[in-house]
């Protein structure tokens, strides 16, 4: 195998660490109000209302998503973390996360 070709271990952690891609979605959301907006106005000077209709539920839909973006957005970074805060660690419960610790049943045979 070349080293190129080298594939990241995946950790375990991703859902821990994961981030919410909402500027991402902030940016699709414009686009999609841009050219729903578009086609609402072009298929409503040629005489199409039935494609004007289906825009203007695309356009409705952009608009409700971009207002959930925004919501989620300004709850700040522990529910969006931003570029300057790093990933969370995994929680690794009380235990610290050690298979061996905490369990009951017969001992190792050591007094």
């Amino acid at each position: 195998m070349l080293e190129s070709e080298v594939i990241a271990m995946r950790t375990g952690s991703e859902p821990a660490t994961a981030r919410s891609p909402l500027r991402m979605r902030l940016w699709l959301s414009l686009w999609g109000m841009a050219w729903a907006l578009f086609g609402l106005v072009a298929f409503s000077m040629n005489g199409r209302p039935g494609w004007a209709a289906a825009c203007a539920v695309v356009l409705l839909l952009a608009v409700v998503d971009l207002c959930v973006i925004r919501y989620r957005m300004r709850q700040g970074p522990h529910y969006q973390p931003g570029r300057d805060i790093p990933p969370y660690e995994p929680d690794h419960g009380a235990d610290g996360g050690r298979p061996d610790q905490g369990r009951t049943g017969p001992s190792s045979g050591r007094p």
